[in-house]
């Protein structure tokens, strides 16, 4: 599990491999755009799942409420897309628009949690929370979501921002 010096060193690699992926689909011809767009959402869906049940509680009331409530609506916009584009494929009009408008989002996202300083990831090394735990945490919840992917496929992404208002 040392792979990860910390948690956000384990999201960051996250961020990583997603826009490794993203440059893929991009050079992708036709007949390998759908695989690597479902290997994109899995990982997102993934990433988003850890972060919501483990690592973003851990910082509610230790950093700004307006980033973390931000991130999870910025997960939400993400989840629409990926839903979308899990259910199509990639001969449906507007596929590769999705996947592309998918990929300017998270850039935005991953840039409002790593800036320097002010950035989400900068908020939280600024806090008691250990993050050597929360790694632990979040690759041992990271490894049954990928099993599970890999069994036979994450449900649907669940919208956490409105349900926790709607809930």
């Amino acid at each position: 599990m040392a792979e990860f010096s910390d948690a956000i060193a384990l999201l960051k690699a996250d961020h990583r491999e997603v826009e490794d992926l993203f440059e893929k689909f991009e050079r992708a011809g036709s007949g390998a755009k759908q695989a690597i767009a479902e290997k994109i959402c899995n990982a997102l869906k993934i990433h988003a799942q850890i972060e919501e049940e483990i690592f973003y509680p851990a910082f509610r009331g230790k950093v700004e409420d307006d980033t973390l409530d931000e991130a999870y609506v910025e997960h939400d916009g993400a989840k629409v897309l990926i839903n979308d584009i899990m259910a199509g494929n990639a001969d449906d009009d507007f596929y590769d628009a999705k996947v592309t408008v998918l990929s300017e989002d998270i850039k935005h996202h991953v840039h409002e949690e790593e800036m320097p300083s002010e950035g989400m990831f900068a908020q939280c090394r600024e806090t008691d929370v250990d993050l050597v735990a929360l790694r632990d945490a979040m690759l041992a919840r990271k490894a049954e979501l990928q099993a599970q992917a890999d069994a036979g496929g994450l449900p649907p992404a669940q919208l956490a921002a409105i349900k926790a208002v709607a809930g």
